[in-house]
């Protein structure tokens, strides 16, 4: 009986979701070219906000559970479990006040409205993951972005989505390049449950009712480990010891 009322509601969300990404492809080109990041910035906000609104459509909530005090003027590296393109949208409104940026693949920088803008010229990273010489520099550069303009880096570093929750192994390269160009940033470890029972039936017709908890951990210093291969395991164990399905 759920999945057949996941029809109706899964078309009324995916119209809101696209009407709502054509509406702010436009603005957002306003606000970047006529007025600079800081107002681009704040549309992309709203963006992600009417993002989250579509998706009480199907019943979806959240929760973000975060008890520590991260400094607003400091380079962050927000480390998470990856479970749908639905974490995106949270991630984005609820760290809005830390800049957060995104390491992307590079086939969403083109032909998608809003979003392929915004990873184009809001500081995000579009990389190729099959083309190193292409990847590697493209991380070294964001890596100094986030270094110098004190924001916020987001790494999925199972490098894929988890089609059910439970996690992939954690690929250690991209978070290497940024804990040495960024060192003295803040790491923050923060597990994802339920995001990938929005897609429990494949693309369509969409799970209702899910419940997606953020659960942020204690921040670590990248400059207190000398090994860095042993902070990615320390974030890795955290994140996963958290995970529920």
């Amino acid at each position: 009986m759920l999945k057949l009322l996941s029809y109706p509601l899964t078309i009324i969300y995916i119209l809101c979701f696209f009407l709502t990404l054509i509406i702010f492809h436009p603005i957002q080109w306003i606000f970047f070219n006529l007025f600079g990041y800081q107002a681009h910035k704040k549309s992309v906000d709203l963006m992600n906000i009417c993002l989250i609104r579509c998706l009480h459509i199907l019943g979806t909530r959240f929760t973000f559970n975060n008890p520590h005090d991260i400094p607003i003027n400091q380079p962050l590296i927000i480390v998470c479990n990856h479970q749908s393109m639905n974490d995106i949208s949270p991630l984005s409104v609820f760290l809005r006040k830390y800049h957060p940026k995104f390491i992307s693949k590079i086939e969403l920088g083109k032909g998608i409205p809003s979003v392929s803008y915004n990873l184009k010229h809001g500081g995000s990273a579009l990389i190729d993951r099959k083309n190193p010489r292409q990847s590697l520099p493209v991380l070294m550069k964001f890596g100094e972005y986030i270094e110098t303009n004190k924001r916020a880096a987001v790494i999925f570093p199972e490098g894929t989505r988890s089609k059910n929750g439970t996690p992939k192994p954690f690929q250690t390269k991209g978070l290497e390049i940024l804990f040495k160009k960024a060192p003295s940033a803040l790491v923050v470890p923060v597990t994802i449950n339920n995001s990938w029972k929005t897609l429990r039936y494949g693309k369509f017709p969409m799970g209702l009712g899910t419940h997606i908890i953020f659960t942020v951990h204690k921040p670590l210093k990248v400059s207190t480990f000398a090994n860095k291969l042993e902070l990615i395991s320390s974030v890795e164990t955290t994140i996963k010891a958290h995970i529920h399905n």
